[in-house]
């Protein structure tokens, strides 16, 4: 269980977040949606550690994450978190295999683990024919999976999703939205995701709405895809 206890964040003198309270249960398809400047994106920034907050704590299963000095806390993301993004950040030097690979690899896995590792994901997405392929030979729902599979390979126990299909048409978008509710059912992952897709928040357990900083209602989704 994630537990988000009395965050704060200011830039400047731009208050962005204001006493942010939430709990994420194991298993949960939950997603984050208000305006632009809400304050979702760095919200889900802290959750990942990826932005330290001013006051409060994020607690995994009890731990304070930011209790732990930088390094530690660098070795509890890439173990623990997964992150896919709106335009991929794959490499574009890499290949597909070495892309989804990479976690694991800046986690010490050997090579020959980390790639079959990595393989066996991208199986699992239907992307085997396209292993040695660099992301400008992939579509843009091809280089979204492989962001996912990438996100996955160091088996976490949590993915954060910002934006996930923005930038994709609309029959990829539904086949990414498919593949999240799939892989909580294969794999058990619990799904935090950042989203202005009204078609996914309502297929979500549950609809956290941010505006100016703080949550202003959190929506119990009884049409939920299980």
């Amino acid at each position: 269980m994630i537990e988000i206890r009395d965050i704060e964040k200011s830039f400047d003198k731009l208050k962005v977040l204001k006493g942010i309270n939430l709990t994420v249960n194991h298993g949960e398809i939950v997603s984050i949606v208000g305006p632009s400047g809400a304050g979702k994106t760095t919200l889900l920034q802290i959750i990942g550690s990826l932005e330290r907050p001013d006051t409060g704590c994020v607690c995994y299963d009890g731990e304070d994450i930011f209790s732990l000095k930088d390094t530690k806390l660098a070795q509890f993301r890439n173990k623990n978190i997964g992150f896919v993004f709106q335009f991929h950040q794959l490499l574009p030097e890499f290949s597909v295999l070495e892309n989804v690979a990479m976690p694991a690899l800046i986690q010490g896995i050997s090579r020959n683990e980390a790639f079959k590792r990595a393989t066996a994901l991208i199986d699992y997405l239907g992307l085997g024919g396209r292993l040695t392929h660099r992301p400008a030979q992939l579509s843009g729902g091809e280089r979204q999976r492989t962001a996912v599979a990438r996100a996955l390979v160091n088996g976490p126990k949590l993915i954060l999703a910002d934006e996930p299909s923005g930038s994709l048409d609309s029959r990829n978008r539904t086949e990414l939205h498919r593949l999240f509710f799939d892989l909580r059912r294969d794999m058990g992952q619990t799904f935090v995701i950042v989203t202005h897709d009204e078609s996914l928040a309502n297929d979500t357990d549950r609809i956290i709405h941010m505006h100016d900083g703080t949550i202003t209602d959190i929506e119990t989704n009884s049409n939920a895809i299980r």
